[in-house]
């Protein structure tokens, strides 16, 4: 276990705590995933990216980590949204499920252990609802849908500090979303309309035909979940975006501590909004962007981590092209000094200024990240210690082993931000290679002239050169 205790800002106390888990080295973490009507924006994956590093951390120092992340298949939007394409609920939200999949390993975002599409636990939300009826938490309407009494829960609003007196006794809100001043009871079960049976999107129930509310999925899935894995109903950390904390945050602790009688969650960790060229992102905007906009554009997923790790998860991180560019100059930086760092440690044994300031990066790295997951401050000592160790080399220090070992644990197991490999093109390192022969024998025959056009050829299809006194290396960049 890491020496100095982990410590994160827990929304529900407002405060910087240690984090206890409950049967310690297991740590029970539940983030909320996408809603799968559309494809996932970048804001969504900066919340993804940040519980992607608590994650990494947490079982980079010896935790035990069972993860799980919802899919929103089934609610207001994925409705409207399937009703509108003219097609099933499944149908219209598998290529989105599929998509999502496949934005996230080009992200390197690392896969959950359980991914719960609410459409797969119907039985457990209609067992929740039962208990919640049973226990008077809970009643019909006389609309046929099932309501949460929000006054019979006197602890209702703590998570997110409402006050008390916003509270509207006896009205009912069936939206899965709705506005903040709008404390109403909430809808468990809805009544099915013809628009869910339209779409399949309607189930059988005791207590009627319907659907859930969407907040109702999150503490079905979760709860049953931990319960199979490891016999509990308390999660140790409940991850999401700052605009969950109300209503859908709130809304899981009232129904699912009014079902166990259980503390929900030990631990709330949100993430700040991202903005895209100082506004908030949105289409009327013109800033949309999809992770598979970047993707499609060739920019690198190390570049998009490390520019959100450059901002502190709970700040609003600005996405610009000058920001993204930066952050891809950095992911260079460090990826020439590993190469560096490689060549040396095989040329001279361990030196004591490298190995010392090796130490000094794992002590201070370390600090950072248990500090409610510094990363700026991770980031930072990153570089000044590249900075450090390339003037030891300068000097002519060999290499040390144990700086390639903590660079790498922290620059590619926790933070991944070096450079994705580039697929193997045969055809293109042939050419490279011919190409770099043949300026090796201009250059050798005085024909500057030619060398220069062939370093300028192999510049327009990416490829820079570098003549070392060990021969001509080049890299695709």
């Amino acid at each position: 276990m890491s020496a100095a205790p982990l410590s994160l800002f827990n929304t529900l106390t407002r405060r910087v705590e240690p984090l206890v888990p409950l049967a310690p080295p297991r740590v029970t973490l539940y983030t909320c995933g996408p809603t799968v009507w559309n494809f996932a924006h970048i804001g969504n994956f900066r919340t993804f990216l940040f519980e992607d590093l608590l994650r990494r951390w947490l079982e980079q120092s010896g935790y035990d980590v069972f993860h799980i992340m919802n899919l929103t298949d089934v609610d207001d939007r994925t409705i409207k949204a399937a009703r509108q394409a003219g097609k099933s609920l499944v149908d219209h939200t598998a290529p989105f499920t599929k998509a999502f999949f496949e934005d996230r390993d080009y992200l390197r975002i690392k896969p959950a252990h359980v991914y719960t599409p609410a459409t797969a636990y119907m039985p457990q939300m209609i067992d929740l609802v039962t208990k919640l009826l049973e226990r008077g938490v809970a009643y019909e309407g006389d609309d046929g849908s099932v309501y949460f009494a929000i006054n019979r829960f006197p602890t209702y609003g703590r998570l997110s500090q409402l006050d008390k007196r916003e509270i509207k006794v006896g009205a009912r809100v069936a939206s899965d979303e709705y506005a903040k001043g709008d404390p109403s009871d909430f809808a468990l079960w809805k009544k099915a309309d013809a628009e869910d049976e339209a779409v399949g999107a309607a189930w059988d129930a005791p207590f009627g035909r319907g659907r859930p509310g969407w907040h109702l999925e999150c503490s079905a899935m979760s709860l049953s979940e931990i319960a199979k894995c490891c016999g509990v109903q308390t999660l140790d950390i409940h991850a999401g975006g700052i605009d969950l904390i109300f209503p859908h945050h709130e809304n899981e602790i009232a129904q699912s501590e009014g079902a166990t009688g259980q503390q929900f969650a030990r631990h709330w960790v949100h993430g700040e909004f991202l903005n895209v060229r100082g506004t908030k992102m949105s289409k009327r905007h013109g800033n949309f962007l999809t992770a598979r906009d970047l993707r499609e554009q060739g920019v690198d997923a190390a570049a998009v981590r490390l520019l959100f790790f450059q901002t502190h998860y709970r700040q609003p991180v600005d996405f610009n092209d000058d920001a993204l560019a930066a952050a891809g100059e950095g992911v260079r930086r460090i990826s020439e000094f590993r190469n560096r760092l490689e060549q040396a440690s095989h040329a001279k044994p361990d030196q004591s200024a490298l190995a010392e300031l090796s130490r000094q990066l794992r002590a201070d790295m370390t600090e950072a990240l248990n500090n409610d997951l510094n990363a700026p401050q991770a980031v930072a000592t990153l570089f000044d210690f590249v900075r450090a160790a390339n003037r030891e080399l300068d000097q002519g220090s060999g290499g040390s082993a144990e700086a390639l070992a903590v660079l790498t644990e922290f620059a590619a197991r926790v933070l991944d931000i070096f450079p994705t490999p580039r697929k193997s093109d045969q055809a293109l390192e042939s050419w490279i290679e011919a190409q770099v022969a043949a300026r090796n024998q201009a250059r050798k025959s005085k024909d500057f002239k030619a060398a220069d056009a062939i370093r300028a050829e192999l510049r327009t299809k990416g490829v820079e050169i570098e003549d070392t006194p060990t021969g001509t290396k080049w890299r695709v960049v």
